[in-house]
């Protein structure tokens, strides 16, 4: 982990077109991801902070499946989905190998099961009230998601420092926020688990500088420069 990294310098508050602009939620995990990639790939931009229950009409313009992220480019192109975020990010040029350390088909795969099913547990374990008329109990949904993902994360994780191997990639970048998400539910039944690897893992993306960059708290109204690393 990079500990000296230097402090997020204080955003400017104007708008700027030649900039991409990004629609984000702050608690939102994709969200999270895509911020924590543009940071760590250099990416100067602006970002707009969305109301869920009053969402712009020009993200519903941008993007008809009016959820965040979505990136709007100064040539006009919009991506909407926070893994092609992270691509446009990273990608180009890759200089420190973040995102072609996450293209061998075991980090691809955590990366599917992480969108997949894990979400899919998480979703009914977190919210259970959204999904009363369910079967399956909430608690079932949980075992279901370490079974599915956590574990699998442990055992890589004990080879090795991050899923890049001894350096991080854009696979440790997409997981962690839905792998924190998960942990807060219920923290001392988390701490319970053997998972050690993980743990360490989680703890030590917390407190980079990185992930506290991503988490700046944005205005509530209007475009604003998001601060850099």
């Amino acid at each position: 982990m990079q500990a000296s990294t230097p402090a997020p310098q204080v955003p400017l508050a104007l708008p700027d077109p030649q900039l991409p602009r990004l629609y984000t939620f702050r608690r939102c995990p994709y969200a999270m991801r895509a911020r924590m990639a543009l940071l760590q790939g250099g990416r100067v931009f602006e970002a707009v902070e969305v109301s869920l229950r009053d969402k712009p009409a020009h993200l519903l313009t941008l993007s008809p499946k009016a959820t965040v992220p979505v990136l709007q480019l100064p040539d006009g192109g919009v991506i909407d989905e926070s893994w092609d975020i992270m691509r446009w990010a990273l990608a180009e040029p890759d200089a420190h190998g973040w995102w072609a350390r996450a293209q061998s088909p075991e980090n691809l795969d955590l990366v599917r099961r992480n969108d997949g099913t894990f979400k899919h547990h998480l979703d009914r374990w977190k919210y259970p009230q959204r999904y009363a008329s369910e079967a399956i109990a909430p608690d079932a949904h949980r075992d279901s998601a370490v079974d599915v993902l956590l574990r699998p994360l442990e055992a890589r994780l004990r080879r090795a420092l991050f899923l890049g191997g001894a350096k991080p990639c854009a696979t440790d970048l997409g997981v962690l926020p839905f792998v924190r998400q998960f942990a807060a539910v219920e923290p001392g039944w988390f701490e319970t688990l053997d998972l050690p690897s993980l743990r360490s893992w989680l703890s030590g993306w917390l407190a980079n500088p990185l992930f506290a960059a991503c988490m700046h708290k944005l205005p509530a109204e209007g475009a604003n420069r998001f601060p850099s690393l």
